[in-house]
């Protein structure tokens, strides 16, 4: 999974997007530009249009947690997002949640530049989900007007999770890429379990010195670099052969490590495997190839195989401090939730809830995937970083998979 300048061939498109005031009033109090709800159980996404204006909402699962230290999955916010036509940059939207026959504020935000109002909002409430809408306050010639219910009730059980308690990998991961191979740019470096450790609550995954090497690596080909370098051992684990899932959103909470050198990763990858000719689509659903990198450090892409040519889509984050949680945030200093919703012909990449970009097409990937984490040094990240400065961390708190099947 090599860095790459933006690409955007064949059919997939890269699109990078973009005060707690509690008031309680009647669940019909809007009046007559209120949207009657339709009967039943809200699900997790609704529209409704009225003469020039359109409001679409979402609910997704708990995937809001920036955080310094390891927390509990179920502890996550889920995120509610409001996407509204026209566009009008800086208009009011609020977020309101039912109680009983009422609908009580709980935050205000601002229409983006992309149409976009997103919230974090609690995802359930005494075991039970909860139904939420939001309201356009009125903005030039628009008038206010309130969305359709949603309900988070599709994301209150996960398919899979694991939350790295105890002091080892759970039965379903396993230790991925142990052998040097030059072909994969992987010169240098392998994977190793003692580059993998678990404890405090999270996965440890590391790029260590092999101990074991009798010699130095000389790089070689594509990536020639002067110089002769220690040998390094990574981490890197996927639940091959053990879990896998079609459609839905997945999501892992990283703190990723510092120096360049090495790039850390959560990605999916097609359960038969990703080879010439193969059916399904590698989802990066996040990169990080250290602090103080020009371009920011995070990307996303997608690769996928026409015949024996592989095909990529994705690119770097523009703008990624835009969704830290401050000057003092950085994303080797805290924990952030990476996620990507995956649907048929579309995927949708966010960071902490809020989107960073989606990719279309009939490149989409259509086959089981299923979850890797590592931290690798490809064969022209080795001369960035100084043996001694070794090792280096990623670490992840949990990782969560909520699957729809289509």
């Amino acid at each position: 999974m090599p860095a790459r300048r933006l690409l955007t061939r064949g059919a997939l498109a890269l699109i990078v997007p973009a005060a707690l005031v509690p008031v309680v009033g009647p669940a019909s109090a809007d009046g007559t530009d209120a949207p009657t709800d339709p009967p039943g159980v809200p699900t997790d996404v609704s529209s409704v249009t009225r003469p020039h204006q359109r409001i679409s909402l979402q609910a997704l699962p708990r995937i809001v947690q920036p955080g310094g230290r390891v927390a509990a999955a179920d502890d996550a916010r889920a995120a509610v997002v409001a996407t509204l036509r026209p566009v009008t940059p800086g208009r009011r939207v609020q977020v309101q949640v039912r109680r009983g026959e009422t609908w009580e504020v709980l935050a205000t935000r601002r229409q983006d530049l992309r149409g976009r109002a997103q919230f974090a909002v609690p995802a359930a409430e005494a075991g039970h989900p909860l139904t939420y809408r939001v309201r356009a306050m009125a903005s030039g010639s628009l008038r206010p007007l309130s969305s359709r219910p949603v309900s988070t009730a599709r994301w209150q059980h996960p398919a899979w999770t694991d939350e790295f308690g105890g002091d080892r990998l759970g039965p379903e991961w396993s230790h991925r890429g142990r052998d040097y191979v030059p072909t994969s740019r992987r010169t240098c470096a392998k994977g190793d379990p003692s580059a993998v450790s678990v404890g405090g609550g999270a996965v440890r995954l590391s790029v260590v010195v092999d101990p074991d090497a009798t010699g130095r690596c000389r790089i070689r080909g594509r990536d020639q670099a002067p110089g002769r370098h220690a040998y390094r051992l990574n981490g890197h684990i996927g639940t091959e052969g053990a879990f896998g899932f079609r459609y839905g959103v997945a999501a892992a909470r990283v703190k990723f490590h510092r120096l360049r050198g090495q790039h850390g990763a959560f990605w999916l990858q097609p359960v038969a495997g990703m080879y010439p000719g193969a059916a399904g689509s590698e989802i990066d659903v996040v990169e990080y190839f250290g602090d103080r990198h020009p371009q920011g450090g995070l990307a996303t892409f997608m690769h996928r195989y026409e015949g024996k040519r592989r095909v990529s889509a994705g690119g770097w984050i523009p703008d990624s401090r835009s969704y830290l949680q401050g000057r003092w945030d950085g994303w080797s200093k805290n924990y952030h939730v990476f996620s990507v919703e995956w649907r048929p012909r579309l995927v949708v990449f966010r960071i902490d809830g809020k989107e960073t970009g989606r990719m279309r097409g009939r490149g989409v990937s259509d086959v089981r995937q299923f979850p890797i984490l590592s931290l690798l040094a490809a064969d022209y990240e080795v001369p960035r970083i100084a043996d001694a400065r070794l090792p280096q961390h990623m670490y992840v708190d949990w990782v969560r998979v909520w699957e729809t099947n289509g």
